[in-house]
């Protein structure tokens, strides 16, 4: 008979169903509590939530060794773990973890305001104990999720640009896995918020909008570096749909009127942000969501942890090979007018904001991107450039580790294709791209 590991009862420590823990005094008293959070930590540990100074609480203090009651939630097979106390957590990538998990059991059982984690109790599972019983029949295993990992892998190494990578991964969730609502980010190591840069499934493709790191579920999981998952509606403010920061005091009004709005679900009941990295660097945030219950488990984590480390490798290496294979731009082309009135353009050196005829366009290091190229553009009549050229530009402000240049270029490409408003930019080959023109324009500083 093959004994139990803790792996194999994963389900068990989602969070659906309440555990029960025994524990005992210095005496040899007994104590029996419920308690709403069994994590799981690797294949030897588990943490509990600390939520309360409580008999439990004494009792472990005093005596390090328990038992937990956990239930499978589809087949309600009850195993019984053995564990010892190790040592606490306050803060950290489990702790906020736990956190986010915590905050969704918390709303979808009625306790907003009684659940607060005060810290992670790490424990080790010494024996993982099946109860004997009459468990309903198991679900059949889940297939696909392996193959959507292997087939993004597949589509990430025949990219051969940013726009490429995020299309294929949004692809592949939506075809590959059902994944129905995403979205990826980008850091802005300088000014520490993370903006979007693709999206699917969502009425308004929110490109631009942007979030700060440690802002909700994608922001913890950026800052803390390590995946956020809850299942069920959550009212907590740190853990719903992120705020803007046009809607926190003491905004200046520039700010607040530079705001995309955010294209998530109002009401989510599922969330899962991962962070995108590479070489140990945060580059983003790869982040889903679903207006359903338990939509994303572990496993589904497993497979966007995944995904989100071939994103963050294929955005590292196209950057590497556009600086080394771009060539020299071509002379600047003539481009022909569309009738009408001139575009005003502005720019705002205080944050880069650009706007066209009063309406608000993007900002930060696009923006002045794009500046540097109208200026070009209306003093020399130049319409092509490269990426190396905006790398040594230093009024740009990229900064010098990890620029994302590819993917800001993404994100004024974008930006400037759903404003319509007769500026465009696109890649005419690799770490080039030109500037089209169809309307005069006028150049206006603050």
């Amino acid at each position: 008979m093959t004994s139990t590991q803790l792996f194999d009862i994963r389900p068990c420590l989602e969070g659906a169903i309440p555990a029960v823990m025994a524990t005992c005094s210095a005496d040899g008293t007994p104590n029996v509590a419920y308690i709403s959070q069994v994590y799981y930590v690797d294949e030897r540990h588990v943490a509990l939530s600390f939520q309360f100074f409580n008999k439990t609480r004494q009792n472990i203090l005093a005596n390090p060794r328990a038992t937990v009651l956990v239930t499978h939630p589809r087949t309600a097979s009850f195993y019984r773990l053995h564990i010892r106390y190790l040592r606490t957590e306050s803060q950290g990538p489990l702790y906020e973890g736990m956190k986010a998990q915590l905050a969704g059991i918390a709303s979808h059982s009625g306790m907003d305001g009684v659940f607060r984690l005060l810290g992670s109790d790490i424990y080790l599972v010494e024996q993982v104990e099946a109860v004997e019983g009459d468990p309903l029949p198991a679900p059949p295993p889940r297939s696909g999720l392996l193959q959507a990992v292997r087939r993004c892998s597949e589509k990430l190494s025949r990219c051969a640009s940013m726009d490429d990578a995020l299309n294929a991964v949004l692809g592949t969730l939506a075809d590959g896995a059902g994944v129905q609502h995403a979205m990826v980010l980008m850091l802005d190591s300088l000014t520490q918020r993370l903006y979007t840069v693709a999206s699917a499934g969502y009425p308004t493709s929110g490109i631009g909008s942007e979030i700060g790191v440690g802002q909700g579920v994608i922001g913890v999981a950026a800052r803390e570096q390590t995946p956020v998952r809850i299942m069920h509606m959550t009212n907590a403010a740190i853990y719903s749909q992120a705020m803007r920061s046009s809607l926190e005091s003491n905004v200046p009004d520039l700010d607040a009127a530079t705001e995309i709005p955010y294209p998530g679900l109002a009401q989510p009941h599922s969330q899962l942000a991962v962070p995108v990295l590479s070489a140990g660097r945060l580059l983003g945030v790869l982040f889903v969501e679903s207006p359903l219950d338990l939509q994303f488990d572990y496993q589904d984590e497993d497979m966007l942890v995944a995904i989100a480390g071939h994103l963050g490798a294929a955005i590292d290496l196209l950057q590497v090979t556009t600086e080394t294979s771009e060539a020299s731009a071509p002379a600047p082309a003539s481009q022909s007018h569309t009738p009408g009135a001139a575009l005003q353009v502005r720019h705002f050196a205080s944050n880069d904001s650009i706007f066209i005829d009063d309406i608000y366009l993007i900002k930060g290091v696009a923006g002045a991107i794009l500046w540097k190229l109208l200026r070009d553009y209306t003093q020399t009549g130049r319409t092509e450039f490269s990426n190396r050229e905006l790398r040594l530009d230093a009024s740009i402000g990229l900064p010098d580790v990890s620029d994302n240049l590819e993917a800001r270029l993404v994100l004024l490409r974008k930006r400037l294709a759903e404003f319509g408003s007769g500026i465009r930019v696109e890649k005419t080959g690799r770490g080039r791209f030109g500037l089209l023109v169809h309307r005069a324009i006028v150049l206006k500083d603050g």
